[in-house]
């Protein structure tokens, strides 16, 4: 009787959690398009900072400077303020946080 309770249990939490990881497709925003005059990298570039920080401020910071230097090997005038599809999560563990931004960058069409 408790074998199968227990495996009741370990069922639904795999169910209820493949639920909440499960990426959303019904009704989802299409893709953003990019900014008049500029033109973006075929595909997006996730950034992060090394480890957790002891604020979201600066989790957020240290994903943004990681977002850059590899957006910039890409177009060295790579700007997240001009980048589409951005993406941002951050995760907090007790004290400390940890950010991830995912963006498609782009740059000024070249004239």
């Amino acid at each position: 009787m408790f074998k199968s309770a227990s495996l009741c249990r370990v069922l639904l939490t795999a169910i209820a959690l493949a639920a909440m990881f499960a990426p959303a497709t019904a009704g989802a925003a299409p893709p953003e398009q990019p900014k008049p005059g500029f033109l973006c990298h075929d595909k997006a570039l996730t950034g992060t900072g090394p480890g957790f920080k002891d604020s979201r401020e600066a989790s957020q910071q240290a994903a943004t400077d990681d977002w850059l230097a590899k957006a910039n090997a890409v177009y060295p005038d790579a700007d997240l303020a001009n980048a589409k599809d951005v993406k941002w999560e951050c995760v907090k563990q007790g004290l400390y946080s940890k950010c991830f931004v995912t963006a498609v960058p782009c740059h000024p069409k070249p004239e």
